[in-house]
């Protein structure tokens, strides 16, 4: 049978044995990409940033005043003030003079005469502490309420530059608190402390707690006792005296002529003071 159109039917038999044309994106067309391996986003190297500097006090004079005007004209090397009474100028003023600062809470009682008084539940309140009128224990197991408050101390006394804090009263498992307060609960509550301090480029120093000196050395910077020749306690503070970190003590009743001698032949740093704690002062170095 003959063809009627050989020349058509040619031109379609080399269309159809015809490469296939290239697909061509246009602006609209989705182009599907391979998601990234996570270990792509990752420099290769990564330096982190360093932990805030800690500055330990010198073993050097000292005084501590919390009430009436501030003499800040001593020529001492430290001053403990109180956090929320000492203006951030009176900070600034003694750091141009190189004096150290340490920044006085407390850290284990209430007291109802501070402005963040109303931070604190009822059910961390315990006993009224005994001799000081206004001040209650509190209940330092209740980590999930006493954190914030204290984290909050703690921001203040960074944002004041503070170069160290002086937490009071971390030693309630061996008072009359109101509370079951173990040995253990008190260990964590104080390297909470000690650790939360550091975090944020603070010295801290164990106030009082001798007992736990073992245990709790390696988290503290210093150590401030009172009247530890009056109580015969002063042996136990020796830990911190032979690793190399400085200890003050005050005493109140006690003349300096009954300790001083003492205290410089065991390497404390003692002062005389008014229960009060004003301007007066005896040091025995």
């Amino acid at each position: 049978m003959k063809l009627k159109h050989p020349i058509i039917f040619l031109i379609l038999l080399l269309a159809s044995c015809a490469p296939a044309p290239a697909t061509v994106l246009s602006a609209s067309s989705t182009l599907t990409v391979e998601p990234a391996s996570p270990t792509d986003s990752i420099p290769s190297t990564f330096t982190p940033l360093p932990p805030p500097a800690i500055v330990t006090p010198p073993n050097g004079s000292w005084q501590i005043q919390y009430a009436g005007n501030i003499n800040t004209d001593l020529n001492v090397d430290i001053y403990n003030l109180d956090l929320f009474d000492t203006d951030p100028a009176t900070i600034a003023d003694l750091h141009a003079r190189g004096i150290f600062v340490m920044c006085y809470f407390s850290a284990g009682s209430f007291e109802d005469w501070r402005p963040d008084i109303i931070d604190f539940p009822i059910e961390v309140l315990g006993k009224n502490y005994e001799g000081w009128p206004g001040e209650k224990w509190l209940d330092i197991r209740k980590m999930d309420l006493l954190a914030p408050i204290m984290s909050a101390r703690l921001d203040l006394a960074s944002q004041k530059e503070c170069d160290g804090v002086d937490p009071d009263n971390v030693h309630g498992f061996a008072n009359d608190t109101g509370f079951p307060l173990t040995y253990e609960d008190q260990l964590q509550y104080n390297i909470w402390l000690a650790e939360s301090a550091h975090a944020r480029g603070l010295s801290i120093g164990l106030k009082n707690d001798s007992e736990q000196i073992p245990d709790l050395l390696p988290y503290f910077d210093w150590q401030l006792h009172e009247e530890c020749f009056e109580y015969g306690e002063c042996e136990l503070l020796l830990p911190f005296i032979e690793a190399g970190k400085p200890v003050f003590n005050i005493e109140y009743t006690l003349v300096p002529s009954d300790f001083c001698p003492q205290s410089n032949e065991m390497g404390l740093n003692s002062i005389r003071k008014n229960l009060k704690l004003d301007a007066f002062i005896e040091a025995c170095k």
